[in-house]
């Protein structure tokens, strides 16, 4: 075999060499850029995995945080509502201590102020039966009335007391007033209605429907008396005056002298 020939079967062995050489380099290189590959998607995949839980643990926790927030501000809600209870509590036990000790006092006034009222009422029944005889079932009524309130069980003892006190303010109204009434009186004649003309406690008389009889209330003798014909007109102008039926004028009436001390 010639040079040109071995020269030339080297040439080719060697380019098949290179060759396989260039295609065993490929298929490693194809093989790591594999790896590198579906190690990157690994890491990826795995990175967003991580991720979700730290999303997932992030959101966790604002949660809890939010709600934790919430009951503080509930906590502190009802510290506010337990310390306004409590003073209202502490108030409360003061003003059922004041009321017990306002009973205590109510009982005890109550103790002391029934004597003082029987008193009271005693005076007053001895009072109406000496004064002048005027409204005398109006004003024994009242004080019925009264005494019927001190065994009422359903009547406040300030109820009954002011009761008696108004009872007093009415007799001590009737020393000012000027009042024309009609009532039955026991004459000589025998029962008679006539109108009775008050003038305060000064003077009480009385004068027939007709007006042809008048008289007055002997304090001293405690007794109706009667007057001469002649006081008739001044009688009845008074009494007409006071009911309104004629102008108000000078009223002329008899009246008895002032007893001496």
């Amino acid at each position: 075999m010639s040079t040109a020939v071995l020269k030339a079967a080297r040439k080719c062995a060697i380019s098949v060499s290179m060759g396989a050489i260039a295609l065993a380099s490929g298929s490693a290189f194809a093989d790591k850029t594999d790896d590198i590959v579906n190690n990157g998607t690994a890491r990826t995949k795995s990175s967003a995995s991580s991720q979700k839980r730290i999303d997932d643990i992030s959101e966790k926790t604002e949660k809890v945080i939010s709600q934790y927030q919430q009951q503080r501000k509930n906590v502190e809600v009802l510290k506010k509502f337990n310390d306004r209870m409590r003073r209202t509590l502490v108030a409360q036990e003061a003003a059922m201590k004041k009321l017990e000790q306002s009973i205590e006092d109510a009982s005890l006034i109550e103790r002391q102020i029934v004597p003082l009222m029987l008193s009271m009422i005693d005076g007053l029944e001895k009072f109406i039966s000496a004064d002048i005889p005027f409204k005398l079932d109006e004003r024994n009524d009242r004080l019925s009335r009264i005494k019927g309130y001190l065994n009422n069980a359903n009547i406040s003892a300030a109820e009954r007391f002011r009761q008696v006190l108004d009872a007093y303010s009415i007799e001590n109204a009737y020393g000012q007033s000027i009042d024309v009434f009609k009532e039955e009186l026991s004459l000589d004649g025998g029962e008679k209605t006539v109108n009775i003309l008050q003038i305060g406690r000064a003077g009480l008389y009385y004068q027939t429907t007709d007006g042809l009889e008048s008289g007055y209330w002997d304090k001293g003798a405690k007794q109706w008396k009667a007057l001469d014909s002649s006081h008739n007109d001044g009688i009845t102008n008074a009494i007409r005056i006071i009911q309104g039926k004629q102008v108000n004028d000078l009223m002329i009436l008899p009246i008895a002298a002032p007893e001496a001390i």
